[in-house]
């Protein structure tokens, strides 16, 4: 790469970042941050840690963080937007490599970065992941392997392929499996390779043949996109159109003598054919229903980021050219997009949540000053749907609070979808606090009697009969007698 091109590379990143902004401690970052300070400060959580460390405990993940933290004497939320931001540039890098394999026209390649780039926070297809989050956790490292693994293939260096891949999957272990196949496709090129993403099954998960239990079936119902007979049509959609787009593109690509790009659209086609056979396979008995956690359709990742790779490529390469006026007619309407669509994903929160600025969300707020007002070893309660309640943003209450929580309903039941020993205790603490809107101050005393609460996070107007040291216009915080 040129000096020029990684300086473009490096205003690309810039421009990806704030135009889908960041948000550090949102949707997995549930998971993974808890995990990182737990690390950094092992007394923190003392209780309901197995629902973020199921997780974490399979990954070098919380470990890379704290200790990057710890070398650089940089607080942690610093280090989180360090990480994120040179993980979007290393993500763009690796779509760089990918297109200047498959495309020699200059403009053809930076069409193909600068689609994903604008796309980035794409849902790709019915697998509820983006091409890159608006925050850094494991599958950013495994995006980042999978692309660079793609452009090493198609350049004929299979060993170092599988060796980042593998490194990669001491990050995420199931994500570089679905890339390693893929790898596989290429090397081999047979539309027919029957070894299907489900190898996934040899990562270390339990009970892997036991019946579901009505407690782990409670939290499979929200997570349907693991369940492929329970997606609607659209959600179909989303496997079938890449299919066509890749053979349509794989036509131009020969008949252009686009060797590499044709080599791709050649993989990907069978690539998804064995995801879609595979996730049927896992979800078609009822029995089995906790093999579906595999997720075979997460191939659908990195299968849209090639695809709009390859769109982007083909676009320039055909339509947009060096006209100024057609790059400004596709992106700026894209870019818009983008741009809208993330701030109203978080209506009540910065576009970017920069650290140590002061937050408008009211709930973080609430959770900082549980931080700063509260014991290490207070143990929370909260709605067990707080995470989806208006203005909330899906903020975490325990990565950014750093206490302890009874389970929750969104989140936690992805741990116990993947870990399904957990789910008789989540079910058992959801279930105690079923009718949370209408809790009082008995029932807040039932839960501590029970399980130890002595705090509680509320809803305006709260209860009667605690009392609530800290409150701002959306939330209440409370002491349970």
């Amino acid at each position: 790469m040129k000096f020029r091109d990684g300086f473009f590379l490096l205003l690309l990143t810039a421009g990806a970042f704030f135009l889908h902004g960041y948000h550090p401690y949102t949707e997995d970052a549930a998971i993974y941050v808890p995990s990182i300070e737990k690390a950094l400060q092992p007394a923190l959580f003392p209780r309901g840690a197995e629902f973020f460390e199921s997780h974490g405990g399979l990954t070098l993940f919380p470990q890379l963080m704290a200790a990057s933290a710890r070398v650089l004497h940089l607080p942690l939320e610093t280090m989180l937007l360090v990480w994120h931001v040179l993980c979007l540039f290393l993500f763009l890098l690796g779509c760089w490599q990918v297109a200047s394999a498959c495309f020699e026209a200059p403009e053809a390649r930076w069409a193909s970065v600068g689609l994903v780039a604008a796309l980035l926070t794409l849902p790709a297809g019915a697998s509820a992941m983006l091409l890159m989050d608006q925050y850094v956790g494991p599958r950013s490292f495994s995006s980042i392997a999978s692309v660079f693994a793609v452009a090493l293939a198609l350049r004929e260096r299979y060993l170092g392929a599988v060796v980042l891949l593998a490194a990669s999957g001491l990050i995420h272990p199931m994500m570089p499996v679905y890339a390693l196949f893929f790898v596989g496709l290429l090397v081999w090129n047979r539309r027919r390779e029957s070894r299907a993403p489900a190898v996934a099954a040899l990562l270390p998960f339990e009970n892997l043949f036991q019946a579901p239990t009505p407690a782990y079936h409670q939290a499979s119902l929200y997570h349907s996109f693991h369940y492929i007979w329970r997606w609607s049509g659209y959600e179909w959609a989303g496997v079938f159109a890449p299919i066509a787009l890749f053979v349509w593109f794989g036509r131009i690509a020969r008949r252009r003598g686009m060797a590499n790009a044709a080599r791709l659209c050649g993989a990907l086609v069978p690539f998804l054919w064995c995801a879609l056979g595979a996730a049927v396979v896992l979800d078609t008995p009822a029995r089995f229903e906790a093999l579906a956690r595999f997720q075979p359709m997460r191939s659908l990742h990195l299968a849209y980021i090639l695809m709009f790779l390859l769109l982007g490529g083909m676009l320039g390469k055909f339509v947009l050219r060096r006209e100024v006026w057609r790059w400004l007619l596709l992106f700026v309407p894209v870019c818009a997009g983008a741009a809208l669509i993330q701030l109203r994903m978080y209506p009540a929160s910065a576009h970017v949540e920069w650290p140590g600025a002061p937050s408008r969300n009211e709930w973080v707020q609430a959770f900082r000053w549980v931080r700063a007002n509260t014991p290490q070893n207070a143990y929370f309660a909260l709605d067990p749907d707080y995470l989806d309640r208006p203005g909330e943003d899906r903020e975490s209450f325990r990565a950014i609070a750093e206490r302890s929580s009874l389970a929750e309903l969104v989140k936690d039941s992805g741990a116990v979808s993947m870990f399904p020993s957990l789910a008789e205790e989540w079910w058992e603490q959801v279930e105690a606090e079923n009718g949370w809107k209408n809790f009082q101050a008995a029932d807040f005393q039932r839960l501590q009697q029970r399980y130890g609460v002595n705090w509680v996070v509320l809803q305006q107007p709260g209860a009667a009969g605690l009392s609530c040291p800290y409150e701002n216009g959306s939330v209440r915080v409370c002491r349970v007698e």
